[in-house]
């Protein structure tokens, strides 16, 4: 196994010297793009109780991040579709304070 690590090794010395270019990529993420805030919100799907976020402005590659972030933040099941991300259970106060900790707007409806 040692033996590949020496070629690639003297491969490696073998390059010529050179600058580093680094490629400065600015991102555009979804929170820049948002102007309005998202709607967080409690609803009933077949009696069970579920988290609703509407208003998603952005890529659907975004949307699914988000979604997924969401999901795991929570410990729950949920869906992302048309701008919109259903987390399965009552997590209103834990997702409207994650989403303003990284930057979002938050509408909050039907909070106590």
């Amino acid at each position: 196994m040692a033996d590949w690590k020496n070629t690639l090794e003297s491969l490696k010395n073998k390059l010529p010297a050179g600058i580093e270019i680094q490629e400065v990529k600015k991102e555009t993420t979804a929170k820049f793009l948002q102007k309005e805030p998202l709607r967080v919100e409690l609803d009933k799907r077949n009696g069970k109780p579920a988290t609703l976020i509407t208003q998603f402005e952005g890529t659907d590659e975004a949307l699914k991040d988000l979604a997924k972030t969401l999901r795991v933040k929570c410990g729950a099941g949920g869906s992302s579709r048309d701008g919109e991300i259903l987390i399965q259970g009552d997590f209103r106060l834990k997702i409207a304070t994650y989403l303003l900790e990284t930057g979002y707007k938050v509408k909050k409806i039907n909070f106590k």
